[in-house]
């Protein structure tokens, strides 16, 4: 099944396996596996950890990547046809981790110290590098779940008056208070309520070692997560992972940890293993919409399906069926099963499901840049043109409404307007770009020692 890599038709696939800290894997075992055939297609990585393969025959395709040692990983169902290149990241990480981190005392990471915001060690494309951004500040807002109603906020009468403080907006007094209060008695409270205060005034670094103190001294799901999330904020993602793995083992019904577990894998490029921690959450709290949101913007930057994706999205939508992101993420996930057959029940049920969450909520520009997607594949020119139309209108700075429909101008002979398009795609991308940068520039990115690595390097 193999073939030359010349060969015009040929399916290339290329990628890298690296394990979960970025360090390439050489010798690893990849495999290609077609669906409904026994014999899979086997190469070796390079020592740089890249491997490149060619197919001769279109097809259903499962790449996994497995080295002695190391839990491998996987990507797929991929449908390849004929002249199709793909690039694939793997991430193999050490078959005993989740054992390790649920007893040993000490992690494997060390925050030492923090540095300017950069695409510096982010994994995949743009699109997935700020979807992996905007996860980890929603992980934030993720509210405690039936495990724990407490907020994580102390309680003690003695740190009353620092609270009081900090209602005023004195946090630089307010931390005096707690440290007062903690040399005559220390606790987790204290530590957690000194993560807080360290965090609103700028100090990221001293917030997350408050945050590890207070998880260390009372193992709660609260400072479990406020300590993951600290991390994953701070672009910590692969230490982030190592806490939330802590953390749900010691908290299996908390939906909230395995969201952020999740959140942290895709920062990793562990984009499999985070769809399945997702699909566990939404189990554990059907009704609460977050976890099928994080899988949703995940399903929709990833090139393919995510496991159980379609299946979590479609009880979403079934059970939500006024929410109109539940019925906008079901289309996403099964236009990507669908593509190809643009005229297939499946397609037709995504194209439904997109004209019902217009309805609900005719402000969502990426819906009509669903729908204009899906006009375009069926070569409707006319129709797509009108959908990308209608999600400048409500979103006049959205990038892929602009590239999109000079496409669709440019395929209908229309050159002035697609050169009018292109122009406003590229104005509009430098708006998007500047913005994130902006954001970036706001939060301080950790630098951690990997205490089985060489030397220091900067966060996955």
């Amino acid at each position: 099944m193999l073939s030359a890599q010349g060969s015009p038709e040929a399916i290339v696939v290329t990628g890298t396996v690296h394990t979960s800290a970025g360090v390439p894997v050489g010798g690893a075992s990849v495999l290609l596996e077609e669906k409904g055939s026994s014999k899979p297609i086997e190469t070796k990585t390079n020592a740089d950890g890249t491997f490149a393969a060619s197919l001769d025959r279109a097809g259903t395709y499962t790449v996994r990547a497995q080295k002695t040692g190391l839990r491998g990983s996987s990507k797929g169902p991929l449908v390849l046809s004929a002249g199709d290149k793909r690039h694939l990241d793997l991430v193999l990480a050490p078959e005993s981790s989740a054992a390790t981190m649920e007893f040993k005392d000490e992690p494997d990471f060390t925050v030492a110290g923090v540095t300017d915001w950069s695409n510096v060690g982010l994994h995949g494309s743009d699109t997935t590098s700020r979807t992996s951004e905007a996860l980890a500040k929603e992980t934030l807002n993720l509210n405690s779940g039936e495990l724990e109603k407490s907020s994580g906020r102390a309680s003690d009468s003695k740190y009353q008056v620092a609270l009081q403080s900090e209602a005023k907006g004195d946090l630089g007094r307010a931390r005096e208070q707690v440290l007062k209060a903690l040399a005559s008695s220390d606790d987790a409270e204290g530590h957690h309520l000194l993560g807080d205060l360290d965090e609103r005034l700028g100090d990221p670094l001293e917030a997350v070692r408050e945050y590890e103190r207070a998880a260390r001294m009372y193992p709660s799901e609260q400072n479990y997560f406020d300590w993951g999330a600290e991390l994953l904020l701070h672009k910590a993602a692969q230490p982030a992972v190592e806490v939330f793995t802590r953390g749900s083992n010691l908290h299996p019904g908390s939906a909230r940890m395995l969201a952020g577990l999740a959140a942290a894998l895709y920062g990793v490029g562990s984009y499999d293993d985070a769809a399945r921690r997702l699909c566990e959450a939404s189990d554990l709290t059907p009704a609460d919409p977050a976890p099928y949101l994080f899988l949703g913007q995940m399903e929709k930057t990833v090139s393919a399906p995510l496991p159980c994706g379609e299946e979590k999205l479609a009880r979403f939508a079934r059970d939500q069926p006024g929410n109109a992101l539940a019925n906008y993420y079901y289309a996403v996930a099964l236009w990507k099963r669908q593509r190809g057959s643009e005229n297939s029940a499946g397609a037709h049920q995504a194209e439904a499901l997109l004209e019902k969450a217009a309805k609900l909520n005719p402000n969502l520009g990426e819906v009509y840049v669903q729908l204009g997607v899906l006009y375009f594949a069926r070569n409707d020119f006319t129709q797509a043109i009108h959908a990308f139309q209608q999600a400048i209108q409500v979103s006049p700075h959205l990038s892929d409404a602009h590239y999109r429909l000079s496409l669709a101008y440019k395929r209908t002979g229309d050159q002035a307007k697609a050169h009018d398009e292109l122009a406003a795609y590229q104005q509009a991308e430098k708006m998007e770009t500047a913005a994130v940068e902006r954001q970036r520039s706001e939060l301080k990115q950790f630098l951690i020692i990997l205490k089985n690595q060489p030397g220091p390097a900067t966060s996955q």
